[in-house]
């Protein structure tokens, strides 16, 4: 068959403008991931990181985010049973889950959680993920955390503090865990999370007066105290990472009926292209309502 150079050109101008995406395009294809969180709430046994990997895989995800406290070890052992076990199902680890807290008046307190950060920045790259959530903390004026979530985060900060010097606090932590995010070529995504991050204003403040290419946003679809959609505006131009809930069988805290369509409009909109992580919070068994929310997601984010 002869043809000729443009005729190959204009095939493949073809194919870029009619029936698949541009290059442009395929860069902002948003991918599928699905946290450990989804199959373990705290309250039970722990689910094993091994069994959501190999039911990632069949469901067709491409990624699993890890759960720090879900981990059975830390070993180098079991760390690379991890990473085979992905690699030979096709799937990424995307994001590692801490739970840590700069929100104290103590020094020594905040260099204890400093270091924790800065050893999980080390644990996320051994694993091969590209960033590590990341939490503000918050004041611990509501002990329980069932009790911080009947008042949808709102906690009064502690006597004789403001949330001026908590802002601080968490700056400077971060600040210090810089070098090693740098280092070990691994992100922070700082989320909305329960405590000083609920409020979106606070957290682009956090984020804006570090002022790093790493530190990022991890942008949590469930964990807005009020109307979802007009913080999830101001947080989409920012956001380095979704987490997207989902509560089948009535989520374990509250309940939410999430717009996945207006959502992955909101983001297309603010030309967002990377990782949607699914955290299913509901007490629905997890593989039955894990499925179905891929379902929603796919469906959202095609």
């Amino acid at each position: 068959m002869n043809i000729s150079r443009r005729g190959l050109w204009a095939a493949g101008a073809g194919l870029a403008l009619g029936g698949r995406a541009s290059a442009a395009e395929e860069k902002k294809r948003i991918r599928l991931a699905v946290s450990t969180y989804s199959y373990w709430h705290f309250r039970t046994e722990k689910y094993p990181i091994e069994k959501v990997i190999e039911h990632a895989a069949r469901l067709g995800f491409e990624g699993v985010e890890i759960l720090h406290r879900q981990m059975a070890s830390e070993t180098p052992e079991y760390i690379a049973n991890l990473k085979q076990l992905a690699f030979r199902h096709g799937l990424s680890f995307p994001m590692l889950s801490i739970h840590q807290d700069f929100v104290s008046p103590k020094e020594e307190e905040r260099a204890k959680h400093i270091a924790h950060t800065r050893h999980c920045i080390e644990l996320a790259a051994q694993l091969g993920c590209g960033a590590i959530r990341l939490n503000s903390g918050r004041w611990k004026t509501i002990p329980s955390f069932n009790d911080l979530m009947k008042v949808k985060g709102n906690e009064p900060p502690l006597a004789g503090y403001a949330e001026s010097d908590a802002v601080k606090w968490c700056v400077d932590s971060i600040r210090e865990c810089l070098p090693w995010s740098q280092k070990y070529g691994v992100m922070m995504a700082l989320e909305n999370h329960w405590g000083l991050t609920t409020k979106t204003e606070t957290l682009l403040e956090i984020w804006r007066a570090v002022n790093s290419p790493w530190l990022g946003i991890n942008m949590d679809t469930g964990n807005f105290p009020g109307e979802p959609y007009p913080e999830i505006e101001k947080l989409a131009p920012h956001a380095t990472i979704v987490q997207a809930k989902t509560y089948y069988g009535g989520g374990e805290w509250y309940t939410l009926n999430l717009d996945y369509p207006r959502i992955a409009a909101t983001l297309r909109k603010a030309g967002f292209g990377g990782w949607v992580s699914l955290e299913m919070e509901g007490k629905e068994a997890p593989e039955g309502a894990v499925e179905k929310s891929l379902a929603v997601l796919r469906s959202a984010f095609a």
